[in-house]
């Protein structure tokens, strides 16, 4: 679905990404995973288009990814996005984040209100809570707003960029469950970035580990565990050692 060949990115003298090459097959679950800095978040913003490379191309479908024009409008319709605390708008409701693009786009009022409550029962997130702002929702119900938000256009593919980074341990469980549930049920294309290799193996088929822009390893989190192709992989998995072996746990219920 995405693919970068020979990627190379510059912020002023800084070498962001190095000759990267990825593929992402389609309706897999892909995982970034590297310390800060490493150029996980910089990948996403390519495939989306937000930025361009200075070297090598970024594709999707097939097709290269543009900034602008008709192509970045095509693509930014087929593939969602989400950040941290979901990136919603202040100023309007949850209902009105969530619709905001169907509307411009002029879809259908009926159409889109049934899209609306059909991802809020996908998200988990009571009907009750639209009407609210995000400043009234707290930092869970704001990340499924946001993943409905990005669901809203039925997009190919989804990009998720740390989307459960700022939350607290018992929130953080509850979403993975359900976001892990998510994605197996709608079979899309996935990139997700995470600092945490126990939550990267939970979503991904395919994790991605970065250094310096760089890809130092990818597969299964066994082959990382087992087979580890540099020191750097072997200390990066046993820093997470804990985790890593023993990936998070459904939520018991109350």
């Amino acid at each position: 679905m995405f693919e970068l060949r020979g990627v190379e990115m510059l912020h002023g003298e800084t070498r962001v990404l190095a000759g990267v090459d990825l593929v992402t097959r389609r309706g897999r679950t892909t995982a970034l995973i590297g310390p800060s800095g490493s150029g996980k978040s910089t990948i996403l913003r390519l495939m989306l288009g937000l930025w361009g490379p200075d070297r090598g191309r970024v594709l999707f479908d097939g097709a290269p990814v543009e900034r602008s024009g008709p192509a970045a409008l095509a693509l930014r319709r087929r593939v969602g996005y989400v950040i941290q605390e979901g990136g919603l708008f202040p100023h309007l409701t949850a209902r009105d984040n969530v619709t905001l693009v169907a509307r411009w786009r002029g879809d259908d009022d009926d159409a889109i209100e049934r899209r609306l409550l059909e991802l809020a029962a996908l998200a988990r997130l009571p009907v009750e809570l639209l009407g609210r702002f995000p400043a009234e929702l707290s930092g869970g119900q704001r990340q499924r707003v946001g993943l409905m938000r990005a669901l809203m256009l039925d997009p190919d593919a989804l990009l998720l960029d740390e989307p459960l980074g700022a939350l607290d341990p018992l929130i953080r469980a509850e979403l993975q469950l359900d976001l892990r549930d998510i994605f197996r049920s709608l079979a899309k294309t996935v990139v997700l970035v995470t600092h945490d290799l126990a939550e990267a193996a939970y979503f991904a088929e395919h994790i991605v580990l970065l250094r310096g822009g760089a890809i130092v390893q990818q597969g299964a989190l066994a082959d990382f565990i087992a087979r580890p192709r540099s020191d750097f992989v072997a200390r990066f998995v046993s820093a997470q050692r804990t985790v890593a072996l023993s990936p998070p746990r459904a939520p018991e219920a109350p």
